[in-house]
């Protein structure tokens, strides 16, 4: 740059002699920005004493009380993953404002019976990451009938893991009144 050129800061938008950061930030700016990055917790003290509204947008929280409440469509994210013995899955993960509330997982070669004891387990376990996802992101209250409905519910035929789970953890369920 030659001396008497002027460039904006690409933050203040002032015309700076001076050379820029790599950002495009004069001085004052970048020290800002630095002070941004390394102590966020002084950011938001110093905001709350000059402004009367949070620094961030509250997020809506929607308290839900089943899996039934879920509304018909949600937004989706499908990742691909390969296991130790080179199978393809597919993970599909269920958001409502961009958190998770439901993951699912699917492999193309489940009509082959040796994985269908391994399929079914997998079903338990995503089932149930997906009701402890909708407990804590949503408030969907967590019972214990609820976990046993999503072991029964996994289970691919009798006798398999999750059918066993369910049947000795029954035993446990108090009476309904």
């Amino acid at each position: 740059m030659t001396s008497g050129t002027t460039r904006p800061c690409s933050l203040c938008g002032r015309p700076q002699a001076s050379p820029l950061s790599e950002d495009g930030y004069c001085p004052a700016c970048a020290a800002l920005a630095q002070a941004v990055q390394r102590q966020p917790a002084v950011i938001r003290v110093l905001w709350q004493r000059y402004h009367d509204e949070p620094i961030l947008p509250a997020q809506p929280s929607q308290i839900i009380a089943s899996e039934a409440e879920l509304p018909e469509v949600l937004d989706g994210k499908r990742y691909r993953a390969i296991d130790r013995d080179r199978n393809k899955w597919y993970l599909s993960v269920s958001e409502v404002n961009g958190k998770p509330v439901e993951i699912f997982a699917s492999t193309a070669f489940d009509r082959d019976h040796e994985l269908q004891s391994r399929i079914s387990n997998l079903t338990t376990i995503t089932r149930l990451i997906s009701l402890l996802l909708r407990h804590i992101f949503l408030g969907e209250p967590l019972t214990f009938d609820k976990c046993l409905k999503q072991i029964q519910r996994s289970s691919r035929q009798k006798n398999d893991l999750p059918d066993m789970l369910y049947g000795v953890l029954s035993r446990y369920q108090p009476p309904h009144e």
